[in-house]
């Protein structure tokens, strides 16, 4: 079973017409996220540009979520995130925002209410630090990379 919570969102001013998150379907683990560019936005091969959502959430204390891009976008186009994933904390307030990248050979234009990332909430475990590392051996030891090649 799933389990379900309660997130505040609202639509920033301006942004009344970009629609809420949903899933697209029923085991789908994002929700995606719209851009809210007031005019298209267009961004060259090898540049990138802050995308506003127009969306804010107020996330319950225990939980983060993480932005991530949409793989659809990656395989047609080369568009991505740069910082993903991205981490909205539980006490941010602010507006979502999206660092769009164009890895691809042409310009890449955003369009108001393109689908650009995805959304996932997840619960938040705290660290508590137990100083002097005695971990137990293991058959990986200190094998790093390529260590199973």
């Amino acid at each position: 079973m799933v389990e379900e919570i309660h997130v505040s969102i609202r639509r920033l001013p301006g942004a009344e017409d970009i629609p809420l998150p949903v899933y697209m379907t029923e085991q789908a683990a994002g929700m995606d996220l719209c851009a809210a560019v007031e005019t298209d936005t267009e961004i060259p091969p090898g540049a990138w540009k802050l995308i506003p959502t127009g969306l804010a959430i107020a996330l319950p204390d225990g939980f983060e979520a993480e932005v991530r891009p949409r793989s659809g976008l990656a395989l047609k186009y080369g568009v991505t995130l740069v910082n993903s994933p991205g981490t909205i904390d539980a006490d941010y307030r602010g507006e979502i925002m999206l660092v769009v990248i164009n890895h691809g050979r042409k310009p890449f234009t955003v369009k108001r209410r393109d689908r650009l990332a995805q959304i996932v909430v997840h619960r938040v475990c705290r660290v508590i630090w137990d100083s002097g590392f005695e971990g137990a051996s293991t058959a990986r030891g200190k094998g790093g990379f390529g260590h199973t090649d």
